[in-house]
């Protein structure tokens, strides 16, 4: 097939595990866990009191008058995409803003000032209500405001599919450059909701870890005693560009986005299809779209949330999908779960693995589930040639997506 062949040239994150990617791709292969207790008053009476807060506070990286015009989920996804832009070495490249994209999405969005403002409505009248809100809640803002900052005219997408809404957006920025859209895409996720409603939401659905004494130990991927997913916030944006205007501008290329897959379950709204059927046809698209072959996909970033049901659920699916010859790791044991953008934070890590040749660790995999008959990287990092690999992610809603990556 004669095709648009699209490679990754930047990575931009704010993680809880580092302020930058660097940092956080340290923390993963270290083993390092970004949980901690809530200390807020707010925490007090909450049953979940521990969640994973992001190590660098924006605050410290953005002007005090445009921060107030920003959600949290927009202001990280601006410093994810400055990173990411820069990374790229893009900003002095003459790129045609025509011919620049954004697809930049987040599962939630602006909720925190969505609750604020309420807050503000109630105690002292609609006046007072900032004239900011909405542009601070509407779903579209983090990848509008990254378009305007890059003046990007090839097209704004924001998409929301839950905890896969970082990975559709990928492959979303993969399918515009294809389509002769768009020679650069920046495309990832973004999330920032560590409040006490979504919190007490997910505990009230027995979703998330109540192992409040021990945050570092209470997302535990396939372990026996895992009992839920702890909640995170950060964003991750990947730099998508045309390979041959990457060659032709000399860019340096971390790995190549070779294909991606996505299904819908049809089945539940929360819970994930039993057999995992949604999840094999996407893991199978994927794989037949980048047209590479199964036993070259050697390693897989899994969603594995450390709940119950769908960590078992993945296993199954990449067994019957894949094989049982690739090396799995469940990099939010580390980061938490960053909901929307958790595919785009383990995409960077799927990209990083393929580039430095080593697998990071699972970390808190202390009694693994006598399901589990995949090999897992489990508490150290694994060094091992990675020609291809594969991140999947799951969604609220029955989505899935499968995005392939091989080496540059």
């Amino acid at each position: 097939m004669n095709r648009t062949d699209v490679v990754v040239t930047g990575l931009g994150a704010t993680t809880p595990l580092g302020g930058d990617v660097a940092s956080t791709w340290d923390a993963m292969l270290a083993g390092r866990s970004g949980a901690s207790a809530l200390t807020q008053e707010w925490a007090e009476q909450l049953p979940v009191r521990i969640a994973a807060q992001l190590a660098v506070d924006p605050a410290g990286l953005l002007d005090r008058v445009k921060l107030r015009r920003l959600d949290r989920s927009e202001a990280i996804a601006l410093i994810a995409a400055h990173q990411a832009w820069a990374d790229a070495g893009l900003a002095d490249s003459g790129l045609d803003p025509e011919r620049l994209g954004v697809s930049v999405g987040s599962g939630i969005g602006g909720a925190v000032t969505l609750l604020a403002q309420d807050d503000i409505l109630e105690a002292s009248g609609p006046r007072r209500v900032s004239p900011h809100t909405v542009p601070m809640l509407m779903p579209n803002g983090p990848a509008a405001w990254v378009g305007l900052e890059l003046g990007a005219q090839a097209g704004v997408h924001s998409v929301a599919s839950a905890c896969a809404t970082g990975a559709e957006a990928i492959a979303l920025g993969l399918d515009m450059i294809r389509a002769g859209r768009a020679d650069v895409v920046l495309a990832g996720g973004t999330e920032a909701v560590i409040h006490p409603l979504p919190i007490a939401g997910f505990a009230s659905m027995r979703a998330m870890s109540t192992r409040n004494d021990e945050p570092e130990r209470a997302s535990r991927p396939w372990d026996k005693g895992r009992d839920g997913f702890v909640l995170g916030e950060g964003a991750g944006i990947l730099v998508l560009e045309r390979a041959e205007h990457a060659a032709a501008r000399g860019a340096r290329v971390y790995a190549r986005l070779a294909g991606a897959g996505i299904t819908s379950d049809g089945y539940d709204i929360v819970q994930p299809h039993p057999e995992g059927a949604g999840a094999i046809r996407a893991i199978s698209k994927a794989i037949a779209d980048a047209e590479v072959a199964k036993l070259d996909i050697v390693h897989v970033n899994a969603h594995a949330t450390s709940t119950p049901v769908g960590d078992m659920a993945e296993i199954t699916a990449l067994r019957t999908a894949l094989g049982d010859h690739p090396v799995l790791t469940a990099t939010k044991s580390m980061s938490g779960h960053l909901l929307g953008a958790a595919g785009a934070l383990e995409s960077i890590a799927t990209i990083l693995a393929i580039r430095d040749g080593v697998v990071p660790p699972t970390i808190n995999l202390d009694d693994p589930d006598d399901g589990l008959t995949l090999d897992v990287a489990a508490n150290k990092a694994r060094h091992m040639d990675i020609p291809a690999a594969l991140n999947n992610s799951f969604g609220f809603g029955g989505h899935n997506v499968a995005l392939v990556f091989t080496r540059a």
